[in-house]
């Protein structure tokens, strides 16, 4: 008996082990992202892979695709084990009810001369089409005017031109070609991969979950050699997203050098010409060619396929997806200057010390940001200033104001059990609930699917605007529960990623309502987010990493149709160290938006005089770059551009442009190489032409150049020909002379030219100068013009 029970020990200790490697393997920590991909590999699950279609009509453009039924099964070679798809009859009873493989409606709609929506369904659809929070106007436009359809043998076309789109009967493809027929990409079909490779490759399909019968869409399209994938929103890995696979979830990151994102975007564009919008909330993981280097696979959790393809150049592609989605509004003036801010300031006394000391070191600034302190209990979020360290909150701001400050205060729709607001929140059915009615978390969320709590809500946040607060914090946002039931029906799998957008929206719509600005100060968002600026790139560490990090999420979110963007200058955790917080502060004051923020100290006063010294020197470099900064946000406003651009944006046909993700572009005429870590000097592409170091005036050449920083510790030049209008220095936006401006000339030739937009009207005029000569004045002398050439 005691050997028996000695193997019996030896026999279960592997599955023991086994268990419990399996259940770490299956753990999932609260608002974990939800990764579908495992989903398409399971082997008790269905998959029906597109096949043929059934019918088409042309002139509407619908029609039905066949789906042929498929499982995965194993085959075993040399020792080994290899899952492949295999077609199998239907597992149904009674088998007169059920469609082995069924027809589905398949539709191509034409939104523009540039934009095509591809729609699929994978089964009967009870739930009536609503309008979208992510569409403007809450529907896609429909033109199909701009598009020819013309007959081919076993297939259908329309052309544009910007392009042509063709349906194949079968093997049912969608190709999508340029205007001279390069083909940019196309659907996967099984035969595509099924003779070619030893590679089991998952086509255009939708996998049948044996779990809860629950039904996902693959939209799998091809790769082409030396192929680019840029986009998904605020992503703080590499750039080009080729090789990657990319979660779609909202997630609390936690910091700014992992593959989670506070603002996960559906939308990426590639640099073969063309970009694409999953249009929906659910959970998304996008496989850009990581499992299988030819295909995209595009794991959309929805049961139905909504995806709006657009062709042209960058420009153009953000052009499109944000004259789709929505572009974002124009901050007001006094956004563009600089925020002060630590965690945290608690009083009145803090505000008033802080803003008298900004005005004593001249320091410009236009912001004081109260983070989590201004409560009675830090952190507890009940929308009053504590009455003990506030005695009278609406003078603190009528003051501050006089002296050219606005006020930002911290907030969340979280709410601790502990809160004054908790049960009365509870009560009223203003929260999200679980499946039995209870709260998912400790925390009470607020529902903002919900019409009265966003009322509930609002009036919170009006009575703080009405006391004269500038701005709102919508910090947080993103740990709505994905198993939650929400007010509009639907669980979390379809509201999680779509509660930032939500809220978002209920912030801007009540600060624009109460005082007129679009503006707010938010960490997390979802595709329409961009309407509502301005967003900032959450919780970074205070190291080189980190900084560089930070970039590449704020370029990748300006690829995301995201014109307005900041960060916490110097970095969040600990207090930053003096070297890394100047190297911060050139690309911080070089950013849409300006903000130091995180642990103290903060204040350039509490570091050495040599730093004060110097930050004064950016601060006042950025104020007097204001009219620059102005004219570019509204141009950004009015073509979906980012003010932090990727050099491609602007230079498509440089290949090197492409290739880089360590600078930008500020805005389209001025050029930022941060410098990463403690070094004079960096090398730094340059495309398309000759540019003029700002700080030296040395002219450089297209290509790879070594070049030191100047006094201000960044690469910062200027595109030869272009214009830069400056203003006079002053220590608040309220107090600029925007009636007396100087154009710079940054250009080896006569002639030059930039953009002008005053605040008071916001409208934007094209300026040329020939020589030191404005050639025609858009204000008919209402602006007295000092014109120099750069020294």
């Amino acid at each position: 008996m005691r050997k028996r029970a000695v193997l019996l020990a030896f026999t279960l200790v592997p599955l023991l082990f086994q268990s419990v490697r399996a259940q770490i393997q299956e753990m999932k920590l609260l608002n974990a992202p939800v990764d579908i991909s495992k989903d398409f590999k399971d082997f008790s699950n269905t998959y029906y892979l597109a096949d043929s279609l059934k019918s088409f009509n042309p002139a509407t453009g619908t029609g039905e695709l066949v789906y042929k039924r498929h499982n995965y099964v194993t085959r075993q070679a040399f020792n080994n084990m290899l899952g492949t798809l295999r077609a199998v009859a239907a597992n149904e009873f009674p088998t007169t009810e059920y469609a082995a493989s069924p027809s589905l409606p398949f539709s191509i709609q034409f939104v523009s001369d540039k934009t095509v929506r591809i729609r699929t369904v994978s089964g009967f659809q009870a739930r009536p089409e609503q309008e979208s929070l992510m569409l403007m106007n809450g529907k896609a436009p429909v033109n199909k005017s701009s598009w020819k359809y013309s007959k081919l043998k076993g297939a259908h076309r329309y052309t544009s031109a910007s392009g042509s789109v063709t349906v194949f009967e079968y093997p049912w493809r969608v190709e999508i070609r340029d205007p001279q027929g390069k083909l940019l990409t196309k659907t996967i079909h099984h035969v595509d991969n099924a003779d070619s490779t030893y590679t089991p490759v998952l086509p255009f399909s939708y996998v049948r979950r044996a779990a809860d019968y629950s039904r996902s869409m693959n939209a799998a399209f091809a790769l082409s050699p030396g192929e680019k994938i840029f986009g998904c929103g605020e992503s703080f890995t590499s750039l080009d997203k080729r090789g990657q696979k990319v979660v779609l979830w909202a997630d609390d990151a936690n910091g700014v050098q992992n593959e989670t994102m506070y603002k996960p975007i559906p939308f990426f564009m590639s640099s073969r010409g063309y970009g694409m919008f999953m249009h929906t909330s659910t959970p998304i993981t996008c496989d850009f060619g990581k499992y299988f280097s030819g295909v995209n696979s595009l794991m959309i959790g929805d049961d139905e396929l909504d995806l709006f393809v657009f062709l042209g150049e960058p420009k153009e592609v953000l052009n499109e997806y944000t004259n789709l989605t929505g572009k974002a509004s124009m901050p007001p003036l006094w956004s563009f200057g600089f925020w002060m801010s630590r965690i945290t300031y608690f009083s009145e006394q803090d505000g008033r010390e802080v803003a008298a000391n900004l005005r004593k070191h001249n320091i410009p600034a236009d912001v004081i940001h109260y983070d989590t302190g201004w409560f009675t209990t830090d952190w507890r979020t009940d929308y009053k200033f504590a009455p003990d360290r506030f005695a009278n909150p609406a003078k603190l701001m009528s003051d501050l104001k006089k002296d050219g400050f606005r006020v930002s205060l911290w907030q969340l729709p979280y709410f601790t059990p502990q809160n004054t607001l908790f049960n009365d929140l509870v009560q009223k059915n203003l929260v999200v609930k679980d499946a039995k009615g209870n709260l998912p978390f400790e925390d009470a969320v607020l529902d903002f699917s919900n019409p009265t709590a966003v009322k509930w809500y609002q009036d919170k946040i009006a009575g703080l605007l009405k006391l004269g607060v500038g701005a709102i914090k919508v910090d947080f946002g993103e740990a709505a529960p994905d198993n939650g039931l929400y007010h509009s029906g639907r669980t979390g799998f379809y509201e999680h990623n779509l509660y930032p957008l939500r809220y978002n929206k209920a912030v801007a719509d009540i600060t624009r309502q109460t005082n007129g600005e679009n503006i707010i100060w938010a960490r997390s968002a979802w595709a329409g987010s961009q309407r509502y600026p301005l967003h900032w790139g959450g919780d970074a560490a205070n190291t080189n990493t980190a900084m560089a990090a930070e970039l590449r999420g704020g370029l990748s979110l300006g690829l995301s149709g995201f014109s307005f963007w900041s960060h916490d200058v110097g970095g969040f955790v600990q207090k930053t160290p003096e070297d890394l917080y100047e190297r911060w502060a050139a690309f911080g004051f070089l950013s849409s938006h300006t903000r130091s923020h995180g642990m103290p100290p903060k204040e350039p006063w509490e570091y050495s005089p040599q730093f004060l010294n110097y930050f004064r020197q950016v601060a006042e470099m950025r104020y007097k770059l204001m009219p620059y900064i102005y004219a570019q946000a509204k141009d950004c406003t009015q073509r979906g551009l980012p003010m932090l651009r990727a050099l491609f944006v602007e230079y498509p046909n440089d290949p090197g442009a492409w290739q880089v993700d360590d600078q930008y572009l500020f805005g389209g005429d001025m050029l930022v190489a941060p410098l990463m870590e403690h070094v004079a000097e960096r090398d730094v592409y340059l495309p398309g032409g000759q540019w003029i170091d700002y700080q030296t005036g040395q002219v450089y050449q297209q290509g790879w150049n070594k070049i030191k920083a100047g006094t201000v510790r960044a690469v910062i030049l200027v595109r030869n020909g272009a214009v830069i209008p400056h203003i006079k220095l002053a220590q608040s936006t309220s107090r600029m002379d925007w009636t007396a401006l100087e154009l710079v000339s940054y250009s080896t030739a006569p002639n030059a030219e930039g953009l002008v937009c005053l605040p008071n009207d916001n409208v934007l005029h094209k300026v040329s100068l020939n020589g030191i000569k404005l050639q025609q004045d858009p204000y008919a002398g209402k602006i007295k013009w000092t014109v120099r050439a750069h020294k």
